[in-house]
Order: C-alpha cells, then structure tokens, then sequence
C-alpha cells in the first residue's frame, strides 16, 4: 500500500513537472514570437522611409514626448513593393510533445 502511494504521488508530481515545463516553454515561445513581431515591424518602417527617401524616426527618439507629439509620426501606407512575392522561410513545429 505504501509503496503504491508512493507511485501514484510520483506519476502525479511527474506530470505537474511536464505540464509546467509545456507551459513555461509556450509562454518562452510567445514572448519571442512577440519580440520578433515588433522588430520586423521596426525594420519595415526602416525600410519604408528609406524607400520614400526620408529620415528613419525610431520610436527611441519619441522616449518621454507627450503622446499627441508621438501621434504626429506616420508612414505612408501606399509604398510600393520591390517584389510582387515575400521570401518566407517554413519551420514545421515540434511534434515530438
């Protein structure tokens, strides 16, 4: 009887450890997912200004202006693509879960 109590009390803290471990590794995944996101983001905004010939005006510089000043920043929406295609690398997710 102990002994089966100590099994099944094992099994049971080994699955917490692997739900936590799935967890935490998702939660990694989405953070970095988000923080690449926002550096292509920034990088296209580059881009885009270098096409129109304008100065780049990274959000550092706007570092504590009052809002309204930060709202005066657009971008132009029609830019023009250099290609009709994206270059776009496929990585196929882990299914070894």
């Amino acid at each position: 009887m102990t002994s089966s109590g100590a099994r099944h009390v094992g099994n049971i803290a080994n699955i917490i450890t692997g739900t936590v471990a799935e967890v935490t590794r998702e939660i990694g995944e989405w953070i970095t997912d988000a923080i690449e996101m926002n550096e292509a983001a920034a990088a296209a905004r580059k881009d885009a200004a270098a096409q129109q010939g304008d100065e780049f005006v990274d959000d550092d510089d706007f570092a504590g202006a009052p809002v309204q000043d930060r709202a005066d920043v657009s971008y132009d929406a029609e830019v023009e693509p250099t290609t009709s295609f994206v270059e776009a690398e496929v990585v196929e997710p882990d299914n070894d879960r």
